[in-house]
This record gives C-alpha cells, structure tokens and sequence, in this order.
C-alpha cells in the first residue's frame, strides 16, 4: 500500500473589509429593487456568497445593515447626486436646474426608473424604525442644508436678495423626491422636467415678491376685520 501524497490546503484569503462591502452592495441593491421588508437575510446571504457567521460577525441584526445601507451608500448618493453639484455650480439655481436635468437625462438613457433611493427607503422605514427614521431624516436635512447655504452664498454676492434660503431648499428637495416618486410610478423620466418647469416658476424671485404682496395684502385685510 503507497501512502498518498499530501494535499496542501489552499490559500486562504481573509479580506473581512471586502466581505463587508460585498454585503452592502447586495443588500443595498436588493433594498431598492426589492424592499426592506422583502429583503430576507437568507436571501441576502446566498446573493452575497457569505455564510450567516460572517454576515453577523459584521451586522449582528438586519436594522444594523439597513443602517449601514442608508449611512453609507445613501448618503454618498445625495452627496454625489445633490450636494457636491450644487455646492460647485454658480449659483443655487443653476446647481438644481443641472441636477434635475442630469438625473432626467440618465433616466432617459436608462429606459427605467427605480426611484430615489433616499425616497425609496423614507416611504417603507420611516413608520418602522425610530433609528432608521432618524438617519433617514438626517440626510434630508443635510440635503436641504447645502441648498441654502448656496442660496446664503448668492446672496452675499448680491444675489437671491428676495430668496428666503430654507423656503427655497424646502421646495427644491419637496419638488424632486415627488417629482420621482411620479416617475418611478409613471416609468416617465419626463416628469423631472415639467417639475423643474414648475419649481423654477414658483420659486422665481417674481414669485416670491408677489407672494410677499399678497401676504401683506391678507394681513391688511384681516386687520381691517378686526377693526370691526
């Protein structure tokens, strides 16, 4: 009888940092193509061809992945998609209008749309989670803060004088995480433009002289009343 040859064990790769990532973009994706509540971790881990030790060695509950999805890939999202453009462009106005028209003409090149993913994930975990709603809540009001410090921007530079800088955000972010919410129901990328059509109409400095007008007009009206 021959003795066999030994076999030596192959080398064995141990990139925990890899691994994470790995299961951060497969549930990340199965997040936004799926849902939360319809992403199992079973599901997640056959995708990510990782076994449940290592999947809890790095997110002990399904909560502490969605909060590393949201807090690390959706806020990259609004920083990449919102933020940085504004914060670059020469104005606030000028950053939304490229944002709005950007995303649109990617969609349209894309043939579908899933949605924001901030959007996406606020409508299924806010009512679910108080800790999910405040990470969420968090980068909306980053989102809205770097609006209006641009708009604050333009009017130390004389410009926006009539702007109101957190009015403005409001109805910015307001008007885009609707505008997708009809775009991913419609599957219309279309919808972004006629949005932005309405945003710049309603947010125009005309607009907001004429709004002050008839706010001053309605005080006046409701002090004549109480005259009476």
């Amino acid at each position: 009888m021959t003795a066999r040859p030994k076999v030596r064990p192959g080398k064995r790769t141990n990139d925990p940092e890899g691994l994470r990532k790995r299961v951060i973009d497969v549930a990340e994706a199965s997040f936004q193509a799926r849902g939360y509540h319809a992403s199992s971790l079973g599901d997640l881990m056959a995708a990510a061809g990782v076994t449940g030790g290592a999947l809890h060695h790095h997110f002990p509950t399904k909560k502490a992945l969605a909060l590393a999805v949201i807090e690390e890939r959706v806020a990259a999202a609004v920083e990449a998609t919102w933020i940085a453009p504004v914060q670059a462009a020469g104005s606030a106005r000028e950053g939304v209008r490229s944002v709005f028209e950007a995303v649109a003409a990617e969609l349209e090149q894309q043939g579908f749309v899933r949605g924001c993913p901030l959007n996406n994930l606020a409508h299924e975990l806010s009512l679910a989670d108080p800790d999910l709603r405040a990470a969420l809540a968090g980068i909306f009001s980053a989102w809205r803060q770097a609006i209006a410090d641009k708009v604050r921007a333009d009017q130390q530079a004389g410009r926006e004088q009539d702007t109101d800088p957190q009015r403005f955000a409001a109805l910015a972010v307001a008007t885009y995480s609707g505008a997708m919410s009809m775009a991913k129901t419609a599957q219309d990328s279309g919808v972004l433009r006629d949005c932005l059509n309405a945003l710049e109409q309603e947010a125009s400095p005309a607009s907001s002289s004429k709004g002050e007008a008839v706010a001053k007009r309605r005080r006046r009206v409701l002090r004549q009343y109480k005259a009476f």
